[in-house]
């Protein structure tokens, strides 16, 4: 039994890119099937409990002068994706009353209102999951931790390009910036 307890009116639950143009693509250690199941099981959850969800998604402006070109070694390869590419997975909705947020880059509060909309609502807990691991989820959890939120990462709710970098947030990172639990620790405690 878990000892995950979550007080639904300061919690919210945080979607990251779970975007047809990502969601297509292979994850581990859950394939994005699995990612998206769990993910609006979550958001199931805290619709029905009146709990915001949050559907962030990654997309350029039209002309792609914002998009992040680094010089790396190991740098995304430009390339013009498919007119829907940025659409919220349909499973995942949106349905009424969830809050659309749009970001340019990894990390969901950068350059965006995600701040601004936790904190207006009174919001001081967040439920993090999506796709991917160990570059927009933890991304995100890194600036949530360092702006004061509680965090719950929803493990199984979430997948990663690699097994070792999806380990490494998993068993790592995420432990020392908030509490890991699988979505059915989460869905019993919203549930309690």
């Amino acid at each position: 039994m878990s000892d995950l307890l979550i007080d639904k009116s300061k919690t919210a639950l945080v979607v990251i890119d779970l975007q047809k143009g990502i969601v297509g693509r292979p994850t581990v250690p859950h394939p994005p099937a699995t990612v998206v199941r769990n993910a609006a099981a979550l958001a199931a959850a805290f619709r029905e409990n009146k709990s915001p969800v949050f559907l962030v998604r990654v997309t350029p402006s039209p002309d792609w002068k914002d998009v992040l070109r680094p010089v790396a070694d190991a740098a995304t390869p430009a390339h013009t994706p498919p007119p829907d590419w940025a659409e919220i997975f349909p499973e995942m909705g949106p349905a009424q009353g969830d809050i659309p947020i749009a970001k340019r880059q990894w990390g969901a509060f950068y350059g965006t209102d995600l701040d601004l909309q936790l904190r207006r609502r009174g919001l001081t807990t967040i439920v993090l999951c999506g796709i991917a691991t160990e570059f927009g989820v933890e991304s995100t959890a890194r600036d949530a931790y360092e702006r004061g939120y509680q965090q719950i990462f929803a493990s199984d709710a979430m997948a990663g390009l690699t097994v070792e970098s999806h380990a490494n947030a998993i068993e790592r990172i995420f432990p020392r910036i908030g509490r890991v639990r699988s979505t059915g620790e989460i869905l019993a405690a919203l549930a309690g």
